[in-house]
């Protein structure tokens, strides 16, 4: 395809590369403010969750909202109203190109872009405020974790609700010891991001206003299938474009139980479920983590058990979320739609995703000592400000990333045990799994 402006895209690629495109302006912390004080604010995606995310960091007071690149110009109707005085572009390359004072940028399109964008967003030198899951593959996750720490970015993954008082609350319950030591964690969501069915053979016409090559970006080429098959609706459970209900749900609800355990990188992960088609991801996972053991588990190994659709705990398991001796009227009292069952040695704890801890059994009783939450959205604004510190940044949300998709690779292969290597991101069992640890790239597309 070719380019509607200046730069070609492997001249762009070249000076990315080399360090060439990025103002004279970069220096470390707050990056050039404007004249009136505040950070230039550029966004990647103008509707959706792009919309979401912006919504809430345009409030920050301190922020200038410049420009949005988004590939279907009619879903940039509201961002237009909203932001009457910005720029928009179809291209996230011409926006980069022409944006010369850009300080800070979300990227919140579809998983497959994640790693493109914000690449070349932290070699332009601005603070990335990413979506999750950070990128669709393992490689690129942690690609973007070094560049990160290479570029002495600030950074913060869309992981909002770990700023949250009810995240934060469930985080100190377990490291102060209110459950003991942790003997196992089953998390789950009824969320259903994948499809059984066959895929659609027909072509229908790309609507005006939208850029199919751009939306497909480092996917390969194919035909576009319209009424939602792709954009906007569904991309989730397609296995190229996005990383299902567990790379959807899994970045939100394992956080807390990373954050709380102060997990690493797991050591084997097995599927349970079936295995995606040819081009979508399944739907009621069940997949087994071992992580190595920490000092807030009980053993030399620590097993994180995440289920979704219609599958849940075994009954013992979710027998522990409730209590026999509450209220009948007590509507908390039940089994989350959502959320994490932390069984300790000394008692356990009820996570809803989004809802305050229930501490049971022998936790029962135990004082719970409400943290405050933030806004996650401004404390990014606030760190690239050089004002405080993220706590989703990609040293954090990383390795989270990996633990999540290493499930998405599992599940390809059912009822296997993948034993991981994170040093080296292999798995050293099953050979022919490392063939989804990095995708292959559209010509011209590369990372």
């Amino acid at each position: 395809m070719r380019l509607p402006y200046s730069i070609k895209r492997r001249t762009f690629l070249q000076q990315l590369a080399a360090g060439v495109i990025g103002a004279p302006f970069i220096t470390r912390g707050l990056r050039a403010q404007s004249p009136n004080g505040k950070i230039h604010h550029a966004t990647f995606g103008a509707a959706g969750m792009a919309m979401s995310d912006l919504t809430a960091i345009s409030k920050h007071p301190g922020v200038e909202i410049v420009a949005a690149a988004d590939v279907d110009l009619n879903r940039a109707a509201q961002f237009r109203k909203m932001f009457p005085a910005a720029r928009v572009y179809q291209d996230f390359r011409e926006l980069l190109e022409k944006e010369r004072d850009l300080q800070t940028c979300n990227v919140s399109t579809p998983d497959h872009m994640h790693a493109r964008i914000g690449l070349a967003a932290l070699q332009r030198g601005l603070h990335v405020y990413g979506q999750k899951p950070l990128t669709h593959d393992l490689a690129e996750t942690r690609r973007l974790t070094e560049l990160a720490r290479e570029k002495k970015a600030v950074t913060q993954m869309g992981i909002q609700i770990h700023s949250s008082t009810e995240y934060r609350t469930a985080v100190k319950l377990v490291q102060s010891g209110a459950i003991g030591k942790v003997k196992e964690v089953h998390t789950w969501s009824s969320k259903a991001w994948g499809d059984k069915g066959t895929e659609p053979q027909r072509t229908d016409p790309v609507p005006e206003g939208f850029n199919w090559d751009l939306w497909l970006g480092v996917c390969a080429e194919r035909q576009f299938i319209g009424q939602g098959w792709y954009h906007p609706a569904n991309w989730r459970k397609r296995l190229d474009f996005g990383t299902g209900t567990f790379g959807d749900m899994g970045c939100h609800i394992y956080d807390p139980v990373f954050k709380a355990l102060a997990l690493t990188a797991p050591l084997s992960v097995r599927s349970e479920g079936a295995a995606p088609n040819d081009h979508s991801w399944a739907t009621d996972a069940i997949c087994h983590y071992t992580f190595p053991g920490t000092a807030f588990t009980d053993g030399p190994t620590v097993d994180v058990t995440w289920y979704d659709g219609i599958q849940r705990p075994p009954a013992h398991i979710q027998a522990l979320a409730i209590d026999d001796a509450a209220a009948p009227d007590d509507k908390n009292n039940k089994l989350p739609d959502q959320g994490s069952i932390f069984r300790g040695t000394h008692g356990v704890m009820v996570l809803p995703h989004i809802g305050m801890p229930r501490l049971l059994g022998e936790a029962k009783g135990h004082p719970v000592e409400t943290v405050p939450g933030e806004d996650h959205w401004h404390q990014f604004i606030n760190a690239a400000r050089g004002e405080g510190q993220t706590t989703a940044n990609f040293d954090y949300a990383g390795p989270l990333t990996e633990a999540v998709l290493l499930g998405s690779v599992a599940s390809r292969f059912p009822q296997q045990t993948l034993d991981w290597n994170a040093a080296t991101l292999k798995f050293t069992n099953v050979a022919e799994a490392n063939q989804y640890v990095r995708r292959a790239y559209r010509h011209g597309w590369e990372i």
